[in-house]
């Protein structure tokens, strides 16, 4: 606990310490539905109050002149930011291994990662450091940390809450979600933020908000298990604490059914696909000629282009110049048209995933399923957190496995679905609900004990 509050602390510009922080939460104003609690804030959510760095060298000295609107609804709401959490540089990772200012140690199990890339996020909950943290989640980076750390984490329907102030990595997939170790508060901070917000493009409008209202009963739920999920990597551990949950939910009087999605199978791809375009497109930004890092500085006799090529060099770490080439690639005229094929693909895997759902989906406007279910059920990960040292270990199997650890979790980002990740005795189960019933499944979270 010590040491991550260590690393916490090492992101803020303020010279509170850590009472002064406390003590913050029960002054008179903050009588807001948060009042008396404290939060951590991942590092690619800018603040007035502390440098933004996205745990990159690229802006480790970069100051936000505005609040993200979460921060600002957070802190309207009774909340204290203690302060900034450590990620994978620019989110680009699932060990929280890949930052510039270190490795994040795992509350729950130190000789083991604690995920990415919100494991500065999870680890800040799990060592009981911050009542709540807000992190982002792209294609698994809140779920994944939140089952390696045992704790809840959270992600929202795409849209829900807003990105304005969050550094982008994949635009089209970027999510702020909730970690907290109390469900019931995740729930109450979901609520602060759950609002539409005019400078964010995509958040929902306050029409759709309001037509994506949950009138169904919870007293008998149908849950539906992917066979599309049923891999024989999924370790043996988390294999039988699946079934575990099933028969658990089976005896409250809900109903479990197999559910079929084959595109579930080209979710990989067609996410690595999107998301490292998206990437070099968002980071061609950060090139240290006007904020950040810079070899040094640009006069009139250089060169621009060879100031700008070694700036991204030196300052970027290895994970994410690897997505950068990967998307620059398949932007290049030369590839083909990669992007739109994911694209199509990414379309037809959110259509049947929709179509698996009693509810239908508020945009898509697709029929209504009676014989389908009302939330899906898998693991989070194929098994429990990697240790370090195989984690460090950068062979071939190691990257591929890293990679393909997202498997339950990519293909609930592509279609913007709303999906929580609950402990389960050391094991992550992610249960997902239809766009826009994020109430629903936060209620299904409670019944997994």
């Amino acid at each position: 606990m010590v040491r991550q509050f260590n690393q916490l602390r090492n992101y803020s510009t303020r010279s509170d310490s850590f009472n002064s922080i406390i003590t913050k939460c029960t002054i008179a104003g903050y009588n807001g539905p948060l009042s008396n609690t404290t939060y951590a804030l991942k590092d690619n959510i800018v603040t007035k109050d502390f440098l933004t760095t996205a745990a990159s060298h690229a802006l480790y000295n970069y100051q936000s002149p505005f609040d993200a609107t979460v921060a600002k609804l957070l802190s309207d709401n009774g909340a204290t930011c203690i302060g900034k959490a450590n990620l994978d540089e620019f989110g680009m990772g699932s060990s929280n291994l890949n930052s510039y200012y270190g490795a994040v140690v795992n509350p729950f199990n130190e000789q083991a990662v604690p995920g990415g890339s919100s494991g500065g996020s999870a680890a800040a909950v799990a060592g009981n450091i911050a009542s709540f943290s807000i992190g982002t989640d792209t294609g698994g980076s809140i779920r994944l940390p939140a089952s390696y750390c045992n704790v809840f984490g959270f992600k929202p329907t795409y849209g829900r809450i807003s990105r304005w102030g969050v550094i982008s990595y994949a635009q089209t997939l970027d999510t702020v979600g909730i970690i907290s170790n109390n469900i019931d508060l995740v729930e109450k901070v979901y609520d602060v933020l759950n609002v539409e917000d005019q400078n964010d493009p995509t958040s929902l409008p306050e029409s759709v908000r309001n037509s994506m209202q949950t009138t169904q009963e919870f007293s008998q739920l149908t849950f539906g298990v992917p066979s599309n999920f049923l891999f024989e990597e999924v370790s043996e551990q988390v294999r039988s604490k699946w079934i575990e949950v099933l028969e658990g939910l089976i005896d409250l009087g809900h109903r479990v059914k197999f559910i079929s999605a084959k595109a579930i199978r080209k979710a990989l791809p067609v996410y690595y696909t999107i998301a490292t375009s998206e990437a070099a497109s968002n980071l061609a930004r950060y090139d240290g000629t006007r904020y950040g890092y810079t070899s040094k500085p640009l006069n009139v006799n250089d060169n621009p282009m060879e100031l700008v090529f070694k700036n991204r060099t030196e300052s970027f770490g290895p994970e994410v110049r690897r997505r950068i080439l990967l998307g620059n690639y398949t932007l290049s005229s030369e590839s083909g048209d990669h992007y739109a094929k994911a694209t199509e693909l990414r379309e037809k895997l959110t259509r049947e995933l929709s179509s698996v759902f009693k509810m239908k989906h508020p945009l898509l406007q697709d029929l209504y399923n009676e014989d389908g279910c009302d939330l899906i059920i898998s693991p989070t990960a194929m098994d429990i957190a990697p240790s370090v040292k195989e984690s460090t270990t950068k062979n071939a199997e190691n990257l591929i496995n890293e990679y393909i650890n997202d498997i339950f979790t990519v293909p609930i980002s592509l279609a913007g679905l709303p999906a929580i990740s609950v402990p389960f005795n050391g094991i992550g189960i992610q249960v997902v609900g239809q766009y826009g019933d994020d109430k629903l499944v936060l209620h299904a979270a409670r019944l997994i004990k």
